[in-house]
């Protein structure tokens, strides 16, 4: 019997996973707050723009949250696509439909597994890195940069065991992305999280659509500084850094600077130089960005283990005045930065 496997979140990460097992025929069902969004996947389905094609999918199967209640079912498994702010009342949604054997894997940023992990369980939770860069400005249209043979995930019990049920994980996953396993799953994700805090808020603030930017020493310098706070953290919070996007932590080496050097430039190299991320597509759509569960959590933790974030800080204090509606994105904001880090050191 098919496993009933729902995908909770069908934005531009979960479409592209909803469509990618489309095209492999496993079947599936989606469920998302945005009312346009699943009356687009029933009557149409997704229209994937990729770097060298465009996949447009059958209508799918979907339906909208008010449907829920009257569905008379338990998932195996549940691909939680969504932002990190939206992982407690997701997971509290889905919970009721879950049974003792469920797995919820979570594809999110931040380090919300044990969030997740929680509500649903611990035996419940299966964590996941993931680098696939895409963005969705309009219902049903995802324009995915990282075609399935150049994105890259990993997945990870939060015991650390490698057990069947993650190989199944994995096997599933695969039809969108090369899929590694880890037994030190919240060490992978805090590496990810040490590049998304030096990558996302901090090109959302300039709007930028290249990332030309990093090759201002001022920018470079910024980044590298939000890196190597993020590892002083991380390292005081007790995670050992785990080699992502295919890189081996020997890889990555062992000088803060150099780390942080090595994940910039590889994710770069991957996603391409040209690419809204997932922050800048928030401010530019005028929604709470992910930051307080990024750049945010390296400051909460700093204060809590008496380590100075000061660049991280500033990102959070420039990114708040721009969702407050204070000042622009735009290039300026670097300066702003800048000065906000040194007056903080």
């Amino acid at each position: 019997m098919p496993k009933k496997i729902l995908i909770l979140g069908a934005g531009a990460i979960g479409g592209c996973v909803s469509a990618n097992f489309s095209q492999a025929n496993v079947e599936h069902l989606i469920l998302d707050p945005w009312s346009e969004l699943i009356d687009v996947i029933k009557q149409r389905g997704f229209v994937i723009h990729l770097p060298e094609e465009t996949v447009q999918t059958p209508p799918l199967p979907a339906i909208h949250i008010h449907e829920l209640s009257s569905l008379n079912t338990q998932f195996d498994i549940v691909f939680l696509a969504a932002k990190a702010g939206e992982a407690r009342w997701l997971s509290e949604l889905i919970l009721p439909y879950l049974h003792s054997g469920s797995m919820v894997v979570v594809l999110m940023n931040g380090m919300m597994n044990q969030e997740v992990a929680s509500i649903v369980g611990q035996n419940r939770t299966i964590g996941c890195v993931l680098e696939l860069s895409a963005e969705s400005f309009q219902a049903g249209q995802i324009k995915r940069k990282t075609p399935p043979s150049r994105t890259w995930m990993c997945v990870g019990e939060l015991d650390g065991q490698l057990t069947p049920r993650l190989e199944e994980v994995r096997q599933l996953l695969q039809q969108v992305a090369t899929v590694d396993v880890t037994s030190n799953i919240e060490g992978a994700k805090w590496t990810k999280l040490i590049t998304n805090a030096m990558v996302l808020a901090p090109f959302a603030m300039l709007r930028a659509q290249s990332y030309e930017a990093l090759k201002l020493p001022q920018m470079h310098q910024l980044v590298l500084q939000i890196g190597k706070e993020a590892i002083a953290v991380g390292q005081a919070l007790g995670y050992q850094l785990e080699g992502i996007f295919g890189l081996s932590k020997e890889d990555m080496g062992h000088d803060p600077i150099e780390i942080s050097e090595k994940l910039v430039n590889t994710l770069l190299g991957h996603i391409g130089k040209k690419s809204q991320n997932a922050v800048t597509q928030d401010i530019i759509k005028k929604r709470r960005t992910e930051t307080p569960y990024l750049n945010g959590l390296v400051v909460c933790h700093g204060k809590a283990h008496s380590i100075p974030t000061p660049a991280n800080q500033a990102i959070i204090d420039v990114i708040t005045l721009i969702e407050q509606g204070k000042i622009p994105a735009g290039m300026e904001n670097i300066d702003l930065a800048i000065a906000i880090t040194q007056s903080l050191e």
